[in-house]
């Protein structure tokens, strides 16, 4: 054989080898911490080159690699990385974690007036000094909710900048966008300007201005504004259409906290609880809470599934969402008169004219292989527009409307078996309303028995709902995955059915391609419960500008308004210490402060590494005599007791109060308790002669062994005759690190139905859509 032909055979052995030997695996985005940033030194970036020249060998792939350098506020960056070599890093000495970037979620007219946070009650020219960092989609700087007039210069404490392509005001005094990733889709703009409508709408409800006759399309009509309507607003843009990328997320706080922010409002997550130092929002907290600043953060919509919040770090004000006094309801009226009321946001006004009225399964659009078990759901594309056409159709499923307006439809009646009690509203992009299973039959019965059907839909009302605050069915519960001795959610906050805001070339409905403009929308979410909660500290922050994150947090929490547990199951799960009562929480009477010392100490005793938590703190003293146990003395103002099955119940907790009221002044603690679980306070008076003075004490709680025991509560509130400062007391049973929620365990699914969405709206990115598919 010629040497030519035994080349030609051994070609394909040579291509193998080349291809085994070669680095095949594509880089992916890791974040790389390290902890505490050194005392003086301004080299990290150079330093941060330097480790990935040595793991990807040139200087050149180094630059390349590197996505963002944190060096502002603490150590560590963001790197295109294989498994291998991520792997490499982590081993490297200084390295706390290396994390892959995932992409996280987005998690009022009348909302502040609800919390008894009156116009006349801000407007405090200290309010003006608090600056409000908003990691979200953006801002519509243009908006009459960001108009600076009036307004005079920033505070001098502010450091921060806004991009080249932005421009700042008065108001917004700071804006700045990231995505490492580079990628960018067709609605997504590379600025701070948002094209999603998410964060102008967080923006507005923590710190808007007031607008007068603010509306969505005529609905909910009133003034929006803020809690803090003079408050100075600072936007890190971390979210885009796909989602908002953890290296993102923690080089916005590195530049918030170093920018000089008061309070930094997150409206995102994952979705489920990681450990902290797996948590760009937990990591980000920290260093925020290090530098005086309090994070508030959404809880999620995952609920109400057990175990499922997110975001349950115990620096951080982790946020529930609950209803305001008023909803949002779609009458319809059958060509019977039969009149049925459903759930929608519905500005589509057809004047009380009738339209024929058909079932989705009756217009499939066979010829492109549709079927009445398709079409009966109203999914785009299944549906016949020459049957559709002028009609109004019964859908039996909820969707967002698109598959009767693309056929032509005039509106949609939907009812889904899975959506049995609705307790939010969504707006569509057609005249449409939801009403409940029950009545869906009352529609398909009158359809099939009538030679003639017809329908028409009115124009949604808005009525006062009696049972408010209730917490939302989405918003997800505790208990505490991570730290089950810290009860978690915090507090819970208007997120239901919210007017504030919005960007006028973003989806005005949960219709991604409506093409219709609005300057407000109402939407709901533990996002909009976040910024009410931001707002809140905002309020509180301006008259104690001196006041520890700790301080803020615990004034929010042992003044919050006491929730009717005859309304929740799942009780402190679902609303923590209550809802938000801004106006108390500047004059609490205690606080329950925590130092950063106090959180390290919390960290040991979770057995945390040492060598890790020094390169956290820069404290080589951290953990050195600390033994591993339960959280039971960090000095959180709410308490949770958690049993293992067939254990007695039985935990001592202690705690320090500090006087931040009158200067001398006594109060008497009262418990409230479950007759079978008994809890002690001693001392059970404490007399304060002097303005913070500090006093100690400790809650012992016992009780019989129990089993397979839900969620019993109570509360201990302190009291001098003027101040009530109360304190949620939960007793349970639970395994710590059990699964989050059923549905991530692959042994039960939970029913599915072919989707009806063709791409995402604000809805499909923050979960809630997915969660009315889910929800037991």
């Amino acid at each position: 054989m010629s040497k030519g032909g035994v080349l030609f055979l051994l070609y394909p052995l040579l291509l193998l080898a080349l291809v085994l030997n070669c680095q095949c695996e594509e880089r992916k985005l890791h974040i790389v911490y390290m902890g505490n940033k050194p005392e003086g030194d301004a080299s990290l970036a150079s330093a941060h080159h330097s480790m990935l020249h040595k793991v990807l060998g040139s200087p050149s792939s180094a630059k390349e690699s590197l996505a963002h350098s944190y060096g502002r506020s603490f150590n560590g960056f963001a790197a295109k990385l294989t498994k291998e070599e991520a792997t490499r890093i982590s081993d490297m000495q200084g390295v706390v974690s290396v994390i892959p970037n995932r992409q996280y979620k987005l998690h009022t007219t009348r909302s502040w007036n609800f919390l008894n946070l009156t116009v006349n009650k801000v407007g405090a020219p200290q309010e003006s000094n608090v600056i409000i960092g908003l990691l979200d989609t953006g801002i519509w700087p243009e908006h009459p909710s960001f108009n600076d007039t009036g307004y005079g210069p920033p505070p001098a404490k502010w450091k921060g900048t806004c991009s080249a392509n932005f421009t700042c005001t008065n108001k917004i005094i700071g804006a700045r966008y990231y995505n490492s990733d580079g990628e960018y889709y067709e609605t997504d703009i590379p600025s701070p300007r948002d094209s999603e409508g998410h964060g102008t709408h967080t923006s507005s409800t923590a710190g808007g201005n007031e607008v007068s006759d603010a509306s969505y399309y005529g609905l909910a009509e009133g003034l929006a504004r803020g809690g803090v309507p003079s408050a100075r607003i600072a936007v890190y843009k971390v979210c885009w259409s796909f989602g908002c990328g953890l290296a993102d997320i923690l080089k916005a706080f590195d530049d918030a906290i170093a920018d000089g922010v008061d309070i930094i409002s997150v409206s995102l997550g994952g979705d489920e609880p990681d450990d902290y130092f797996d948590d760009p929002i937990a990591i980000g907290s920290f260093h925020a809470m290090r530098n005086g600043i309090l994070t508030s953060n959404s809880a999620g919509n995952s609920g109400p599934f057990p175990v499922s919040a997110s975001n349950v770090a115990p620096w951080s004000l982790t946020v529930a969402a609950s209803t305001i006094d008023r909803k949002f309801v779609a009458r319809l009226q059958l060509g019977n008169g039969l009149i049925l009321t459903g759930i929608s946001i519905n500005n589509f006004d057809l004047n009380g004219t009738s339209y024929p009225l058909i079932w989705g399964g009756s217009a499939a659009n066979y010829t492109i292989g549709s079927s009445s078990d398709y079409s009966k759901y109203c999914i785009p594309g299944a549906m016949s527009t020459d049957v559709v056409a002028g009609k109004i159709v019964f859908c039996e499923a909820l969707s967002d409307g698109s598959g009767i307006l693309l056929a032509n439809g005039i509106g949609t009646i939907m009812a889904d078996v899975l959506v049995v009690d609705p307790d939010f509203a969504f707006n569509f992009p057609l005249p449409a309303t939801l009403i409940s299973p029950e009545d869906g039959h009352k529609v398909l019965d009158y359809i099939r028995s009538t030679d003639y059907p017809t329908a028409t839909i009115f124009v949604s009302d808005a009525w006062e709902d009696a049972m408010a605050p209730i917490v939302v069915s989405f918003s997800s519960r505790g208990p505490n995955a991570i730290t089950p001795d810290i009860l978690k959610p915090d507090i819970t906050a208007p997120g239901v059915d919210i007017l504030a805001a919005w960007s006028p070339i973003a989806p005005p409905s949960i219709y991604y391609d409506d093409k219709r403009s609005t300057l407000f929308n109402i939407i709901s979410g533990t996002s909009m419960s976040c910024p009410h909660a931001s707002g809140a500290a905002a309020y509180v922050k301006a008259v104690h500008p001196n006041w520890s994150p700790a301080a803020i947090k615990s004034a929010l929490m042992t003044t919050a308004h006491v929730m009717d547990p005859r309304k929740q199951p799942d009780l402190e799960f679902a609303y923590g210490s209550g809802q938000i009562n801004p106006v108390s929480a500047r004059d609490p009477g205690l606080i329950f402060d925590i130092s950063e010392s106090d959180y390290i100490n919390f960290l040991c005793k979770q057995g945390y590494n040492t060598s890790t938590l020094r390169l956290v703190t820069g404290d080589n003293s951290t953990c050195t005599s600390t033994t591993p146990g339960r959280a039971w003395d960090l000095n959180y103002p709410s308490f949770s007791l958690y049993v293992l099955d067939g254990q007695k119940i039985s935990g001592t907790f202690t705690r320090t109060v500090t006087n931040v009221g009158a200067a001398n002044s006594t109060y008497t603690a009262s418990v409230f308790m479950p007759t079978t679980i008994g809890v002690t306070v001693e001392p059970s008076v404490l007399t304060f002669s002097s303005a913070g003075q500090t006093i100690s004490f400790t809650v012992k709680v016992d009780g019989p062994a129990i089993s397979q025991q839900p969620i019993m509560s109570g509360a201990i509130t302190w009291t001098d005759g003027n101040h009530f400062v109360r304190t949620p007391l939960a007793v349970y049973n639970y395994i710590p690190g059990a699964p989050y929620n059923l549905e991530s365990d692959t042994s039960y699914t939970t029913p599915a139905k072919k989707t009806v969405f063709k791409s995402s709206s604000i809805y499909h990115e923050n979960g809630i859509m997915r969660h009315l598919k889910t929800r037991p």
